[in-house]
């Protein structure tokens, strides 16, 4: 098995990539790494290049849906997902923690008001001396506008009379805020899993929100689906059986290929395996007598071909959801399943790709490509400024966890033919980083839109150029193909 990228090795010829071999396509990573996703899939797509099955872990699951039904599209167009405005409000700090941080700040302001306008005049006194010193005479006007300004503040109909009110007014939206918050958490113990937790925690819960990823990639499938602008998107249940039906019916049809996913379910520890297989590798992978584990498999295992569909759009929810980060996807199973009607707690998990490539064997795989948007430092001189920000600690950690397990994953010992990886050789936007950053090396603010340009230009020249040219097997690019400009 060889796993060649952009700085690895060439494979030799008993390795090398052919169209006649059963292909997987592997999508890994958080957040932003959907947006290098799509620029891969893109790229492939106009090459021509075959796959016989798109795999997913985390933002992957959602960006292996659209790949199965021939709608990558709708991620890396000009009006898809990853190039829509809609992207900078992914992972953003949940609305109730937002507005409860500016009532509160607000608060503290009006509070602070008159030790801000005393605290002025140490300012203020100074600088006019110095102005008259000078022989300006803005020097004494300074003083006078300051003087007035400090007796509009402390007058007594002022002082007693608007602070208290302003105050009390921020004090009472912080309050509706967390009566609303307490609210919220009554509600989610009736309809889910209760937690065990202090009130005040419970409260608090995760601080981020990835309502607007899902919701965003449900809308964009259900507009795949054929759901027409106007009409009501369907419930979850409802859009997991049209798409379910929808792959299933066309299984070996151009454009159409089968699909593996996987989550992590929090309650039993395990990682959960949902694939729609065709009938040749179906019976095989979801009934493996005489296999190492075969009886654990069972409670791991979901056919999407059956009673399993209806989980489709909770694990794509799942896939989008991030450890420590955001709210877990509940995963509801039906009382004649193994999990007798239990309701699991489902995230993504750093590093779920070697359960992935641990699966592809049984569904028949024989090479592989890999794609994932976060590369590792190879050498010294390669450090960058450390981030403060929680939201940068938390994406450096998920940034670090993938890309160790890749490295781990592409080093153990499977039998695959060949395995190829695309990645970036540099990538500075974090998994949480939806609305750009700051790019200390190009000293310029970046966006994902960039890195949808990115994961397209790395698919040319890490894999199609040099793998599927040299194979003499490649077909002609697309002519709507050009050059752009990289992150």
């Amino acid at each position: 098995m060889s796993a060649p990228s952009a700085a690895g090795p060439t494979p030799s010829p008993r390795d090398a990539y052919s169209p006649q071999l059963r292909t997987a396509l592997v999508l890994t990573g958080a957040g932003t790494a959907g947006a290098y996703h799509a620029g891969v899939l893109r790229a492939l797509q106009e090459a021509g290049v075959k796959l016989d099955l798109v795999a997913g872990t985390g933002v992957g699951v959602a960006s292996a849906l659209f790949a199965a039904i021939d709608g990558s599209a709708r991620l890396w167009d000009h009006d898809g997902v990853w190039r829509t405005p809609v992207v900078e409000r992914f992972y953003r700090a949940r609305l109730a923690l937002r507005v409860a941080a500016w009532a509160l700040a607000a608060a503290w302001a009006v509070a602070l008001v008159p030790f801000a306008v005393l605290a002025a005049g140490l300012l203020v006194y100074p600088a006019g001396f110095l102005l008259q010193t000078a022989g300006a005479d803005a020097g004494g006007q300074v003083a006078n506008l300051y003087t007035s300004f400090v007796r509009t503040v402390f007058d007594p109909a002022f002082l007693p009379s608007v602070l208290p009110r302003a105050f009390l007014i921020s004090v009472t939206a912080f309050l509706a805020v967390l009566a609303v918050l307490a609210v919220t958490v009554l509600m989610a113990d009736r309809r889910g899993r209760r937690d065990r937790a202090p009130v005040w925690w419970r409260l608090v819960g995760a601080p981020l929100s990835a309502s607007e990823a899902v919701g965003a990639m449900s809308l964009a499938l259900w507009r795949l689906l054929g759901g027409a602008a106007g009409a009501r998107q369907p419930r979850g249940l409802d859009l997991s059986r049209v798409y379910a039906d929808l792959l299933k019916e066309n299984l070996g049809q151009p454009g159409f290929r089968e699909l593996l996913l996987t989550v992590h379910d929090l309650d039993v520890r395990r990682d959960f395996v949902f694939a729609m297989l065709g009938e040749r590798y179906r019976r095989d992978f979801f009934r493996p007598q005489g296999r190492p584990g075969a009886d654990l498999r069972v409670a791991e295992l979901f056919d999407l071909a059956g009673v399993a569909r209806d989980h489709l759009t909770a694990v794509m929810s799942a896939g989008l959801r991030l450890p420590l980060g955001t709210e877990s996807e509940l995963l509801g199973f039906p009382a004649e399943s193994f999990w007798c009607g239990e309701r699991h707690r489902a995230v993504e998990r750093p590093g779920a790709v070697d359960r992935l490539l641990d699966e592809l064997p049984a569904a028949g795989v024989e090479q592989v490509i890999v794609v994932s948007a976060f590369p590792e430092v190879e050498g010294p001189h390669g450090l960058r400024v450390a981030r403060g920000d929680w939201r940068g600690r938390l994406g450096d950690y998920l940034a670090g966890a993938e890309a160790a397990a890749v490295r781990a994953a592409l080093a153990a010992d499977r039998p695959f033919r060949c395995v190829f990886l695309v990645r970036p050789q540099y990538n500075p936007l974090g998994p949480l980083d939806a609305a750009g950053c700051y790019d200390e090396r190009s000293d310029r603010r970046v966006t994902v839109a960039e890195l949808v340009d990115r994961g397209y230009e790395d698919a040319y020249r890490q894999f199609i150029d040099p793998v599927v040219g040299a194979s003499g097997e490649r077909l002609e690019a697309h002519p709507s193909r050009v050059s752009r400009s990289t992150v």
